[in-house]
This record gives C-alpha cells, sequence and structure tokens, in this order.
C-alpha cells in the first residue's frame, strides 16, 4: 500500500478523475477514519458509562460532583477541537488520524487504573474525565479531512455515514460497559452495592476494553491513510470568522450536535436523579444507549436524504421535531412517579431522532455554502462549539437540579434556544429568496 505523505494531483470535482482514481481512494480514507472516529467516541464518552457506577463501588461524590465529571470530557472535547479545526491543512490526513488515535490510549489506561484503586482523588478523577475529552476533539480533524476526498454532491452522503457510525461510538460504550462489567478480563473485580444487594464487578473493562482496538486503528491509519494537496497556514485559515455564516451554522450545529452529545452525556444521570428513586427504577445503562443508537442511525440515513433534498430543508425538520418534543417532555421533568417514565423515555429518544437528523443536513448545507478549504475549517469550528454540548448540559443540569427531581427550566430554555434556531435556518437557508439556499 502506498504511503507518501501527499497526493499529488487531488480533483474529486472531476467526475473523470473521480470514477478513475479519487473514487477507491476516498472510500478507503472514508472507513479507515470512520473506525477510528468511532473508537474517538467511545473514548469520549467512556466516562458517562462509568460515573453511574462509581457510588455504587464506594466512591463518595455527591450528584453535582458526578454531573461535573460527565462534563469534564465535553470541555476538553470543544477545547480541543478548535485546535483539531486546523490540523489537517498542516499537518495533513495521515500523520493527524494516526496520532490523534493513538492518544486514545492514554485516557483509557488512566481510567482502568483509576477505579480499581478505592483511594483515587476526586482530582485524580476530574483530570482523568478532561483527558477523556481527546477522543472528542478528534471530530473536528477527521470531518474536515473527509470533505477534501470527496466531490461536493456527495458530501452530504459521506460525512452522514462518518459522523453516523462514528456516533454510534457513544451508543456502543454505554450499550457494552453493562455487558462486560461481569466479565473477568482484567484485574480484580469491585464490590457493587444498590438496594442493599452486593455484586461483583469489573468496572475496569469499561476503560480497557478500548485500548487494543485504539492501536489497530493508529496502526491501520499509518499505513492505510494519505493525505491531499489542500494546505494553509494556521494565519490563512482564519478568515473563515469573518463571514457571518460561519456564526450562524455554528448556532446552528450547537442545536443539533450540541443537543446530541450533551444528552448523550448526561441521558444515564439524568435517568439516575429524575427516576432513580422510585420503586421499579429503570437501570440508566439500559435506556440510556438507545437515544446515541438513534441519533447516530438516523444521522447515517440522513446524509443522502440531505443530498437529495438540500440541507436546509431537512434542518427546517430537524428544529421543528427538536422544539416539540422539548416543549412536551417539559411535564415529565419533574416526575411523581413511574407512570411517567415511559413517556419520558419516548420523547428524550424524539430528541436523539432530530438531532440526529439535524447532525446530517447541517453538515450538507456547510460544504454548499463554502468553498472547500474555508468548509473544512467552517466544519471543524461549529463541531469543536458543539462538542461543549456534555459539558454545558452537565454542569447546568447539575446546578439547576441539585439532589432534586426537576429539571423542567433546562427543557424550557432548551425550547426558546431551539425557536431561535429555527428562525436561523429559516430565514439565511431554507426560505424562497434565502440568502444562501442550500
Amino acid at each position: 500500500m502506498n504511503t507518501n505523505k501527499t497526493i499529488e494531483h487531488w480533483q474529486p470535482n472531476e467526475p473523470e478523475f473521480w470514477e478513475s482514481t479519487a473514487k477507491p481512494i476516498a472510500w478507503r480514507t472514508l472507513w479507515i477514519t470512520t473506525f477510528c472516529l468511532t473508537l474517538s467516541f467511545a473514548t469520549w464518552f467512556m466516562v458517562s458509562a462509568i460515573v453511574v457506577k462509581l457510588t455504587g463501588i464506594g466512591f463518595k461524590f455527591t450528584p453535582q460532583e458526578l454531573f461535573w465529571l460527565n462534563a469534564m470530557p465535553g470541555l476538553a472535547a470543544g477545547t480541543l477541537r478548535i485546535i483539531h479545526t486546523f490540523l489537517i491543512p498542516v499537518f495533513g490526513t495521515r500523520k493527524t488520524i494516526t496520532v490523534s488515535t493513538l492518544l486514545l490510549a492514554i485516557p483509557a489506561v488512566g481510567w482502568g487504573f483509576a477505579v480499581t484503586n478505592p483511594n483515587t482523588s476526586y482530582s485524580t478523577f476530574m483530570i482523568l474525565a478532561f483527558l477523556a475529552g481527546l477522543g472528542g476533539g478528534n471530530f473536528s480533524s477527521f470531518m474536515p479531512s473527509t470533505s477534501l476526498f470527496f466531490p461536493k454532491t456527495k458530501q452530504g452522503t459521506a460525512l452522514g455515514i462518518q459522523a453516523g457510525i462514528g456516533n454510534f461510538g457513544v451508543s456502543l460504550v454505554q450499550f457494552v460497559t453493562p455487558a462486560i462489567l461481569g466479565l473477568a478480563l482484567v484485574g480484580m473485580p469491585q464490590t457493587f452495592t444498590k438496594d442493599g444487594n452486593e455484586s461483583a464487578i469489573y468496572l475496569q473493562n469499561a476503560a480497557w476494553i478500548w485500548v487494543p482496538f485504539v492501536l489497530i486503528g493508529a496502526v491501520v491509519a499509518w499505513f492505510g491513510l494519505r493525505a491531499v494537496p489542500v494546505q494553509a497556514s494556521f494565519k490563512e485559515q482564519l478568515d473563515i470568522f469573518k463571514d457571518k455564516h460561519t456564526w450562524l451554522m455554528t448556532s446552528l450545529y450547537i442545536m443539533t450536535f450540541g443537543s446530541f452529545s450533551g444528552l448523550s452525556a448526561t441521558f444515564p444521570l439524568l435517568i439516575k436523579q429524575l427516576y432513580g428513586g422510585f420503586e421499579g427504577a429503570p437501570e440508566p445503562l439500559t435506556y440510556a444507549f438507545l437515544g446515541p443508537l438513534i441519533g447516530a442511525g438516523i444521522r447515517a440515513a440522513s446524509g443522502p436524504v440531505a443530498d437529495k433534498l438540500g440541507g436546509a430543508k431537512v434542518t427546517m425538520i430537524s428544529a421543528i421535531g427538536l422544539l416539540v418534543c422539548a416543549i412536551l417532555i417539559i411535564p415529565y421533568t419533574s416526575p411523581t412517579s413511574m407512570d411517567q417514565w415511559g413517556t419520558f423515555l419516548g420523547l428524550m429518544l424524539g430528541l436523539f431522532l432530530f438531532s440526529g437528523i439535524g447532525n446530517a443536513s447541517t453538515f450538507k448545507q456547510m460544504p454548499m455554502i463554502f468553498p472547500p478549504r474555508q468548509a473544512g475549517g467552517v466544519i471543524g469550528w461549529t463541531s469543536a462549539i458543539a462538542a461543549y454540548g456534555p459539558f454545558v448540559f452537565s454542569v447546568l443540569l447539575g446546578t439547576i437540579m441539585g439532589t432534586g427531581k426537576d429539571a423542567r427550566p433546562f427543557f424550557i430554555g432548551l425550547a426558546v434556544f431551539y425557536v431561535i434556531n429555527l428562525l436561523i435556518n429559516w430565514w439565511f437557508y431554507a426560505r424562497r429568496g434565502a440568502e444562501k439556499p442550500c
């Protein structure tokens, strides 16, 4: 396999060049980077699957402290995504993807050791939670890289597939974690206590399980990827911030991916705190994975739809759906009995569904609004800011709810934000005579 650093000639928008040369390279790049992106999301969100078990194995953390642990990967991811936004034009696809993937081993190994030591301090857990955000940062270089390999007519499909499958990492980690906690894979078990009942679990499995896959991903990326000749210095890329559409699309992507990532990170704790005190309370990880699973699946499926119908029209569907679900769920976020659980779960899954649709359609809009180099930068920047979703959602919910069972103010605020973005998308992109129809 050719591992030269840069492909000298790259014109994927030329039909003949695409069919004869670019197509196999583009699709190989897509599948390798998508595999690595899935691992990135799994590493990023493994904290959300671990924190719900920490108090059960003896760590004396308050609900607010658990929400802060949940928040730290989002804080790191958003910050690191800003850096990742500018990496591809400087270092190229091969180097950026390989090194970024290899770094995922750091939080995985760290958490694997930390949960087995009952003396691990809260500050250590906070540092490790921040490092888990290394996985979240990768999105802002992986996605712009993919946009460079495909023609504009296929970017909605390609980006939808990559982001959709990559987002499965969230659901994957929340689904796999409870399934492997009873297996003697690494180290000694901990005693987990719930409602007076004790059981042996291997919580370290939730972190160690990803290490071998991370190493495989890094090796495959190094030998299987190449770079394309789209280069620019950090300074040259700053011109995206002079365009108002960078900021408008940032707001729209916060609406979609900010909701997806923020709700994914907080869903397990939200279930635990809102419905955990009732008789017959649901096990958070039994249900939490369903939201990211639905959001990721619909994102992958919505890419081709956005290519056909136009990104702005599909984003309108997303915004309307998010708004309706956010309004309807409000009465069920201050529950008085388990009778409200089924409706709450259904509306939460609705939020994930419509956020996933919008995740795909906004990524169709950006390559249509901006030229290739700027589009890559805007994709990276918008996803960087939206990656603060887990941090913002966790901090807000922890502050609003405290130790209680009332999240209504949070969802009211969410509904207001959705109204604002619905109007932005309609005015600038979706209506007849819009400034940038896309």
